[in-house]
């Protein structure tokens, strides 16, 4: 059976009001980035300490700490010992700390801005691809990796949109040029759309063996328009997918934790309203 839980703040920023949502659908997991108007990293030692009091009262394991490191910088304006990647491997450090009282083995990270074109060739390489980007991400990624391993943490890079990692086959590649235990894949596969790498069969046996977390949401793409709508899930255009997915996760016998990534509000009502909307088929399908 597929372990499944939710990421709380999609539900309310206030903990113990989301935890009683999980325990009401039968959700073991929970998966932290904001709490109480502040994202994860950024809370007290008494802040810590009544996270850890909650999650002992609701009886739910933490499964991922999830602050968006390293989201949104430019490679090109980055530079190993500057203010920008300094505070990021800072809140890395944190975050850590946070994991280890709570008892997860979990933390993710981000992969920077996108840049379009990382390789090619016939005369690509000179006019289309953004030379060095690649070799720039592994470099910025490093000391976050060496960190990981100092502290016995697995981090888990995800397939954003926006990041440089977009998709099944860049996170595997990364992983394999990085060549550590200790970074793993964040799947979200609805993410990879809008790079147009289908789910299943191409992004699943992408990330087949090296998923360490999953991120499950549905989701209406324009890749022309430039636009996303998120929606009820089996609503969208990851429905054709989930069935599959599941199966493999179930025969493979992932051992991680599938979230529900309740992005989706309905109009005129609340995320909490949308995550109530998606949870039933969430369950059916992967529970």
């Amino acid at each position: 059976m597929i372990k499944l839980g939710a990421i709380t703040s999609n539900i309310s920023q206030e903990l113990e009001y989301a935890l009683t949502e999980l325990r009401e659908f039968g959700l073991d997991y929970a998966e932290l980035q904001y709490l109480w108007d502040k994202e994860v990293g950024d809370l007290s030692d008494a802040e810590i300490t009544r996270v850890q009091n909650l999650i002992v009262e609701y009886r739910i394991q933490v499964c991922c700490i999830s602050r968006h490191i390293f989201a949104g910088l430019l490679l090109g304006q980055t530079e190993i010992g500057q203010e920008a990647h300094s505070c990021q491997m800072s809140a890395l450090r944190r975050c850590i700390d946070m994991a280890k009282a709570l008892n997860c083995g979990l933390v993710r990270i981000m992969s920077f801005r996108k840049e379009m074109i990382l390789f090619g060739a016939c005369g690509a390489e000179i006019w289309n691809v953004t030379r060095g980007a690649w070799d720039k991400l592994k470099l910025l990624l490093t000391p976050a990796i060496e960190l990981a391993e100092q502290q016995n943490i697995t981090l888990v890079i995800e397939t954003g949109n926006n990041g440089m990692i977009n998709s099944g086959y860049l996170a595997r590649k990364l992983v394999d040029e990085l060549g550590s235990d200790h970074l793993r894949i964040l799947w979200d596969p609805a993410n990879s759309i809008y790079c147009n790498e289908p789910a299943y069969p191409d992004g699943y046996e992408a990330v087949r063996g090296y998923l360490g977390h999953i991120h499950l949401k549905d989701c209406r793409v324009d890749i022309p328009k430039a636009r996303v709508d998120n929606c009820r899930f089996g609503d969208g255009q990851m429905m054709k997918y989930f069935d599959d997915i599941a199966r493999s996760l179930a025969r493979d016998r992932f051992a991680g934790v599938a979230v529900l990534e309740g992005v989706y509000r309905p109009e005129g009502k609340t995320f909490e309203d949308g995550f109530r909307a998606s949870i039933g088929e969430f369950k059916r399908i992967f529970g």
